[in-house]
């Protein structure tokens, strides 16, 4: 059958049922003139809100043009999928300093390949029907502005955290977009409903929302924890707590995120070793425990180097013991510069406390004195 004698109405519809059938929660259809973003998108590049994430520099206004990565293309159509998994123990984790915080995305199965996988199935589908049929499926893997494009297609708003809001499930979702050729119906975005809220900026333990809906990166937890190669800056070290990759925070106080519903996916409950994780016990792990426990995670993507460096802030932010001491410094001559210098501020935040709480130099002589002992080898009871 001819393109122009298509229903293409009925076949949006279809879509969506597909969709849904292959576990996508929402499925909405946009244009893509993204061109009322291109300024927003300079500013932000300009301020250097990026930080290092120099990719979004070298793209430039790319991102904000979808059809220059998908010649022909004249639609959108963006899905949404759930992540919160049952049970996900936000504030038990984080009230506890001795337990490694990991976002509530990362505690299970990295989504990319996954998603991708089922919007290729979506656009097989659409092919099959219309045998004409031209798509690339994007997750998360091409410059691409796809949280405007989601707003657009009607799967939510944008939060002043910069995070597409559902009125239904509030934020607690991964987007993923097929660029198709088809000349679609497009969906009404919802209104924005944050009104006068400000919780999630007044909560970001770095201000990192330096104005509604702007992120300056450079602040951000998720940012340094994840996307951030270098040392992180001191000014942050503390107010990063017991997180150990990512941050919840402007997602757990929105007041949306209430009528949250838990994924059906199994592949996104957590994995045991990352859900209540004890400090001392991911610190133990080797390169090799680590690449073997995060397989298939998205944690594994930063790498042994940048997963310590995080280990060994919120070691130094936890309440000080002799065992949090000597789990540092023996560690110390085994890692890299960068891993050293966040165990020398670890080790200087316990001693601290420790000679607070004891009134004693001692600890701050025994961690000199196992450092010592360990680089140069010696038996400890030497």
């Amino acid at each position: 059958m001819r393109n122009k004698l298509l229903d293409y109405h009925a076949l949006a519809e279809k879509i969506k049922q597909w969709g849904r059938e292959l576990g996508f929660q929402q499925v909405g259809i946009t244009d893509l003139d993204l061109s009322e973003h291109e300024a927003t998108l300079q500013k932000w590049l300009d301020n250097h809100y990026h930080g290092d994430m120099h990719f979004m520099e070298r793209h430039g206004m790319l991102r904000a043009r979808p059809a220059e990565l998908q010649p022909g293309s004249v639609r959108a159509i963006c899905v949404r999928m759930d992540y919160l998994p049952k049970g996900a123990k936000f504030a038990q984790v984080l009230r506890q300093p001795q337990l490694g915080y990991v976002s509530r995305y990362a505690l299970g199965r990295d989504y990319h390949k996954m998603m991708r996988k089922r919007l290729k199935a979506l656009g097989d589908r659409i092919r099959e029907e219309v045998s004409t049929a031209d798509f690339r499926p994007f997750v998360d893997s091409a410059p691409l502005l796809e949280k405007p494009l989601a707003v657009k297609a009607g799967l939510g708003w944008t939060g002043k955290h910069s995070l597409v809001l559902d009125s239904q499930d509030g934020s607690w979702f991964f987007l993923g977009e097929l660029l198709i050729n088809l000349p679609l119906p497009v969906d009404q975005p919802q209104p924005e409903q944050c009104g006068s809220c400000t919780a999630c900026m007044t909560i970001c333990p770095t201000q990192a929302i330096v104005e509604p809906y702007v992120i300056d990166a450079r602040r951000c937890i998720s940012y340094l924890t994840i996307e951030h190669a270098g040392e992180i800056p001191l000014e942050f070290r503390q107010a990063m707590g017991n997180r150990i990759y990512g941050c919840d925070d402007c997602q757990l106080i929105c007041p949306w995120n209430r009528y949250a519903t838990p994924t059906p996916e199994a592949d996104f409950l957590p994995r045991h070793e990352l859900h209540e994780p004890d400090l001392l016990y991911l610190w133990s792990w080797s390169e090799d425990e680590f690449l073997r426990l995060t397989e298939g995670s998205p944690i594994r993507r930063i790498g042994y180097e940048k997963w310590q460096r995080n280990l060994a802030v919120a070691m130094g932010n936890a309440p000080a013991s002799t065992e949090l001491i000597s789990a540092l410094a023996q560690q110390r001559p085994n890692t890299t510069p960068l891993v050293q210098v966040h165990i020398d501020w670890a080790l200087d935040q316990l001693e601290q406390r420790l000679a607070a709480t004891e009134t004693s130099a001692k600890p701050a002589r025994l961690t000199q004195r196992l450092i010592r002992v360990i680089e140069k080898g010696l038996p400890r009871d030497a």
